[in-house]
């Protein structure tokens, strides 16, 4: 059962990443320019925060295998449609169906964390998050090679009737399962945000992630431009090669996860920042061409993947501890927040590259990790304030003397 769901939520976040090694064909197809193009990728990451937080609560009250199932068959038929659209805008509609249903890697995730001892959360988490990684770097390699092969319009197509197999074999396979919660649908939307009200943890975790995050997806978004552009002169296939070499985050994170029940969640998202700003320094030495530069692509790529996906596992694992009640609406909130800053990192990142080339991106994935290890070394200093309040002994007052 740990293998299926791990392969389900591999194939589900695979559907959310190919598009932007197709994004070059898209525009050669579709007879847009790249930076149009790119909002595929947009549209579809924007649609996932979005069905992260519309439909991931309703797994407190649905019970998993009929809304798991039930979101890989709407998203077969998003990305069938995107396979047959005629032109951009038709596109970027299906792309967002695509992105709303395809949440089912996150609803996967706080079923799993009610499921083990809190001791091991964060191993199961990493394990989990192994299968999403490879969804994630096969997709791409998976994308670029098929759309230069058969054009743009089959990696949609060949997906699309993958994700509805699955459907169709979770349908017979996943066990039945009651809801912990019976409350309505309003009132379990209006608990994400309550919990982001309440929960400091909850909001340095999102926080956190969605600079992260932002930052990765930038790079992706921006690495797509540079190797199809005049510095290497590539095809859409090399996107996915160089994706491919990102597979040794597969083997990290589970060993991420067991740090994080070792040495706690904060120990590890400090490691995981200074990682990503080192790493974007090494992805800067990338524009320069050649060898050397192609070299840099691939080791920084790495070092900020296994950096971001490690803060995933530390952040989650900090979440699924405030609420045993609670943890798809948790999670909710969080991946909202992560994806949401997704969305934004590749926005940005089209507008960095226009503006200032590839050292624009390297520069944007800088710029938002600072912003999220900030307010890190700010809740340390903090931790530390109180930690020191809480040992020192008060001094009681001189007693006046005796007469």
């Amino acid at each position: 059962m740990v293998l299926l769901l791990a392969v389900t939520c591999g194939v589900a976040v695979g559907n959310v990443y190919f598009p932007q090694a197709v994004s070059p064909l898209v525009a050669d197809g579709l007879n847009v320019s790249a930076d149009t193009a790119a909002l595929v990728v947009t549209a579809t990451q924007f649609g996932y925060a979005g069905g992260i937080f519309l439909l991931v609560p309703l797994a407190d009250r649905i019970p998993y295998r009929p809304l798991i199932v039930t979101l890989l068959s709407l998203a077969g038929l998003g990305l069938l449609g995107a396979g047959f659209a005629p032109g951009l805008s038709p596109l970027l509609v299906a792309s967002v169906l695509v992105g709303v249903t395809t949440v089912i890697a996150q609803v996967i995730a706080p079923t799993a964390a009610g499921l083990v001892p809190e001791e091991r959360r964060g191993a199961v988490a990493g394990t989990l998050l192994s299968g999403s990684i490879g969804g994630m770097l096969l997709s791409r390699v998976f994308g670029g090679a098929v759309g230069e092969w058969l054009g743009w319009r089959a990696p949609y197509l060949l997906t699309s009737a993958v994700t509805l197999l699955l459907a169709c074999v979770l349908a017979r396979a996943l066990p039945r399962s009651t809801a912990p919660s019976r409350q309505r649908y309003p009132a379990l939307l209006a608990e994400s945000f309550r919990l982001l009200r309440t929960e400091p943890d909850l909001r340095r975790s999102g926080f956190y992630q969605a600079m992260i995050f932002g930052g990765f997806s930038a790079l992706w978004t921006g690495v797509a431009l540079l190797l199809t552009g005049p510095e290497y002169g590539m095809g859409a296939s090399a996107v996915g090669v160089l994706a491919l070499v990102n597979a040794a985050t597969m083997i990290c994170t589970p060993v991420a996860g067991r740090q994080v029940d070792r040495r706690g969640s904060d120990a590890v998202n400090l490691v995981c920042m200074l990682a990503v700003l080192v790493a974007s320094a090494v992805l800067f030495v990338g524009g320069i061409g050649g060898v050397v530069g192609l070299v840099a692509l691939g080791a920084g790529s790495l070092l900020l993947d296994v950096a971001m996906q490690s803060g995933t596992v530390a952040n989650q694992v900090r979440i699924f501890g405030l609420s045993d009640e609670a943890r798809a609406r948790l999670n909710t909130a969080y991946m909202t927040c992560a994806y949401l800053g997704g969305s934004i990192g590749s926005w940005l990142a089209v507008r960095a590259y226009g503006a200032f080339g590839w050292p624009g991106v390297c520069g944007l994935v800088a710029l938002l990790t600072a912003l999220a290890l900030a307010r890190h070394l700010a809740h340390l200093a903090q931790v530390r304030g109180a930690s020191r309040d809480a040992v020192t002994p008060r001094r009681r007052p001189a007693r006046p003397p005796r007469c």
